[in-house]
Parts: structure tokens; sequence; C-alpha cells
């Protein structure tokens, strides 16, 4: 065996010490920003299991391992991954109907379907949900969470169970008389204080600041300090204490494929949003395919140890990038950061009252709502803002996987119908005067002057079948008093086989009314499909009636247009 030069060795051993130098560098860089979101995840962690209908601990254990996870397999520097608010709808929906003992199941069979869509390269048609549909989902879960406090927040305890949650929700109205004025009040006083803190303490997070005092108050209360008794977590989880690890109960029903679909859809969008929005803040780039492989390897991760579905928290990747992370290490040192914290503070837990814990929650609740775009979608496109406010409504009332579906096919309906009307531009010249009406909308036929020579008909865009029954209904019912008409096409990117049929048909149409048509600006694909397909076109094109530019056109018919461009 040939022995390596020397100068081999001293080159690895150079690299490896360029390698552990580095890896300190970053660690020395990011254990600040790593400590601050460990601490603000554990309470955190603890009041999103409770919102989920898992107990608290799962909460630590989703977090540590997906967070774990998805920081090691996934593709942005700067997104942490545990349990948030935008999944906890459908997650305690799924536990009121089938109990809590399969979302371990449910977490596995999520993480499955998004390494499914990974490997499918499903990421792509994200685009196909509208924003209005994602707000009002979100929306939707805000008030699902914020109404599953409810019992917490007066001080409601033994209540009968329902299936559904909005059955629950009026089970709780049923008994307001009932509410304890002191658990109201203390709800009161910590949701109020949380909004107080994010005003003039910004940088620090309410929930790490307002959870210490809860304790205290809880403890007190437990030592019979004060003369009245709160429900805590303790009493009413019966003593949560450490463990990064629960032996998982899986249970198999085909309302999981539907639950878990609905899952990873929410916790794909979740995490591209985030990693866009860190993206934004950082001036970086994230790896999309890394990101969604990490966040379906997370999901696995967290069901094989018995946690509840993850996805990438908004709230705690801006406090991790605003408290000074570079790199993807930060994520890594939170979690493990939180398995120490966990270990030593956890059981203080037990005495954090319930009240607070609802008044987190609601808190969580009230932010995830993007009121700035439901005023925009008000102001600018009212069916986005209506379509927010009924999926909202079905997700609240029904149930979440109803909501987005629905949404989801409602928004696509209402793309389609839009692009339907086919878009154009109309120019109406006379052979005295050139140009003397320029008109561009949908609905402007009713409004063009009718004593003009010649139209110039601009489609925009595509034509395809699902717009070229508009631009043959215009030829048909209207556009027949002008001698001659200019089909210019430079602003059409593609056409398929029933856009060139439309073609045909419109040529067919102006030929039998007796008026004389050419057309314009077509771009080479375009051409070579018409050569191919469209009879008509080929006798346009041995007539010359096809031009380059549709002042060519304009000039072949008689008019000097001072306008080359159009």
């Amino acid at each position: 065996m040939p022995i390596k030069p020397a100068t081999e060795f001293v080159a690895l051993r150079s690299f490896g010490g360029l390698s552990k130098l580095n890896m300190i560098n970053k660690i020395a860089k990011n254990w600040k920003s790593g400590l601050t979101v460990s601490l603000v995840s554990m309470p955190l962690s603890i009041s999103l299991a409770v919102a989920s209908g898992a107990s608290p601990s799962v909460g630590i254990i989703t977090a540590i391992w997906a967070g774990l996870v998805a920081s090691i397999f996934g593709g942005s520097n700067f997104n942490v991954v545990g349990p948030t608010g935008a999944l906890s709808g459908i997650i305690a929906t799924y536990a009121i109907t089938h109990g809590a003992g399969g979302l371990a199941t449910l977490t596995l069979v999520a993480g499955t379907i998004i390494l499914v869509a990974y490997a499918l390269k499903l990421e792509r048609y994200l685009i196909f949900i509208p924003s209005s549909v994602i707000n009002g989902f979100t929306l939707g879960v805000a008030l699902i969470i914020a109404f599953t406090q409810l019992n917490s927040a007066l001080g409601l305890y033994g209540l009968p169970k329902h299936e559904t949650f909005f059955a629950n929700v009026i089970e709780s109205f049923q008994h307001v008389q009932d509410t304890s004025v002191v658990t109201f009040f203390t709800f009161s006083i910590f949701l109020i204080a949380l909004f107080v803190l994010k005003k003039f303490v910004p940088k620090l997070p309410g929930a790490l600041l307002l959870s210490p005092v809860g304790i205290v108050i809880g403890y007190l209360s437990y030592i019979k300090v004060f003369s009245f008794t709160l429900a805590t977590l303790g009493s009413v989880f019966k003593n949560i204490s450490f463990t990064f690890f629960e032996y998982p109960h899986f249970e198999f029903s085909t309302a999981l494929l539907g639950s878990g679909a609905a899952v990873a859809l929410v916790a794909i969008l979740e995490t591209m949003l985030s990693a866009k929005i860190a993206d934004g803040m950082t001036h970086t780039k994230h790896n999309e395919r890394k990101e969604m492989f990490g966040l379906g390897l997370a999901n696995i991760a967290s069901g094989l140890m018995g946690g509840i579905p993850a996805t990438a928290a908004l709230a705690r990747t801006s406090l991790n990038i605003k408290t000074g992370a570079t790199d993807k290490t930060s994520a890594t040192l939170s979690s493990l950061f939180l398995l120490v914290t966990s270990y030593f503070f956890l059981t203080y837990f037990n005495y954090i009252p319930m009240a607070v814990i609802a008044a987190i929650l609601v808190y969580v609740a009230i932010q995830m709502i993007e009121r700035k775009e439901f005023i925009k979608f008000y102001r600018y496109q009212k069916s986005g803002f209506w379509l927010s406010l009924f999926v909202a409504a079905i997700t609240f009332y029904e149930d979440p996987i109803v909501g987005i579906v629905l949404g989801a096919a409602i928004g696509m309906i209402l793309f389609v119908e839009k692009i339907s009307h086919g878009y154009y531009n109309i120019k109406l010249n006379t052979f005295e005067d050139g140009i003397i009406q320029d008109i561009t909308g949908d609905d402007s036929i009713e409004i063009i002057k009718e004593h003009a020579d010649i139209l110039v008909y601009s489609i925009k865009g595509k034509l395809v079948y699902l717009n070229s029954r508009s631009h043959i209904q215009r030829f048909e019912e209207s556009l027949g008093k002008y001698n001659v008409i200019i089909l210019r096409f430079r602003s059409v990117y593609f056409v398929d086989l029933d856009g060139a049929e439309t073609i045909d048909e419109i040529i067919e149409i102006v030929k039998a009314r007796g008026q004389e048509i050419c057309l314009t600006g077509l771009n080479d694909n375009v051409a070579n499909l018409l050569e191919q397909v469209s009879p008509q076109y080929r006798a346009l094109r041995k007539s010359g009636l096809v031009f380059t530019k549709s002042h060519e056109a304009l000039k072949h018919f008689g008019i000097n247009s001072d306008k080359p461009e159009i």
C-alpha cells in the first residue's frame, strides 16, 4: 500500500481543523438566538399541545425532535419547526372525533404524504391555492384555537364532551352562568398584559416573561396562600414530568388519510411561507426542495417519538432572526437547549394556571389573523374577501379539512371564470384621423364608437379552450360594422388547438359578413402551429394578409399610423 505524502496528511488535518473551527464559529454566533428561541418554545409548545388535544409533554417532544430533524435536513437557515397554531385546529378536530391516542399515527401519515409530495414535486401546484383561501383558513383556525380555550378562560370543567368542536362550544356557552370570576379575571389580566408587552417591550416575547409570573401565582394558589384556587396544568393533566419520548399508540383508519393530507398541505404551505418571509428578512434564498424533504422527515421523527404534527412557526422563526441567528445551527441548538431546559424546568409548569395557558393561546390566535390582508381584499378584491370569510366559517363550524378543500375548489372556479372572459384591447381607426379610440377591458364592447373604418382587436395572454368562447361571442354579437378587422397577436404567448380553431371560426364569421380581416404580431411558435392546423391562416398568408407589425397592416389598408409599435 503506497504511503501518502506528508503534504496530503497536512492538507487533511488542515481541512478537518477548518471544519471544526467553522462549526465552533457557527455555535459562537448562534447559541444566544438558539437559547432564546428554546425558552420561548417551552410555554408555546405546551400551550399548543393543549390546544391540539394532546398532553403538554407531547408538545415538548414535538418541538425537540421535529425541530432537530428539520434543522439538520431542511433547506432554510432560519426556519424553526415545531407545534403551531396553524395545525392546532385540524389536530384538535381529529382528537375530538377519533381520540388523542391516534395523533402519533396522524403525524406519521402526514410526514409520509409530505415525502410523497416531495418525490412527485407537488409543491409547484401550491400556487393554485389563492391567498384568500389561506387567510380564511387561518382565520378559521384562529377561531378554533380561541374558542377551544373557552372552558379554561371561564373556569368551566367537567362539562359533557361532544363529537364535534362546534357542539362543545355550544355546551360551554350554555354554562356561562357557572363562570369562575377569579379564573376569568386571571385570564383577562394576562391577555391584556401580553398585548401591553408587545407594544412597549416588542423585543421580548410576552409568553417568556409572563409564564414565570403565572407559575408563581399558581403555586401560591396550590399551597393555599390565596383564598381562591386556580386550576393548573398539573391538576388537569396530572403531574407533568420531562420525557423526550412517549410510546406512540398506532391506530389506522380511513379518516387518517383525509386528515393526514390536510395536515400535510397546511404544513407545507406554512413552512414555505415562513421560509419565504425569512428570506425577505435576511436577503437570503432557501432551498425549497430540501426544506420540504426536511419537513417530511421532521414529522415522521415526531410521530415515531410520540409527538404531534409540526410545521415551521413564523413567530419563532422571526424571533430566531431578530436575536442574531446566522445559520441553521441556531435551530439545532434551540432543540438541544429545549431538551436541557425542559429536563430542569418542565415540572414547574405543573403550577401554571390553565387561565394563563388560555391567555397565551388566545393571544397566539389573535396574532395569527392577517388583518391587513383582509382590509386589502375588501378594498381591492371583494370576491377574495367574501371567499376568505366563507372558508373561515366552514373551517370553524364544520371542519378545517372541508374548509380548505372547499375554499380551494371555489377559488379555482373563480380563477377559471375570470380567465374565461378573454382579455383583449380594441383600437378604432378611420382613414382620415387614424386612431380615434383605444379601449381596454371586458365590458368595453358596449361603449365603442360605431363609425370607425378599421378595428384592431388585440388578444391578451393566451388563447385556449377556457377563453376561446368569449372571443368568438364578441365577434358573433358585436364588431360587425367595420370594413376591416385586424386580429393582433403581439401579446399572445400561447395558443392551443382549441385556440387555433377559434381563430378559424373568427375569420369565418368576419368573412361571412363581408368584412376584410388580417393577422398581425404572431410569434414563431403560434405561427408554426397555425401553419399546420389552420386552413384559414394559410389562406390569409397566401393572400398577403399576415403581417409582422400592426402598423404595416394599417398602411396596407390606407392608414398611415404614427405609432409603429402597435
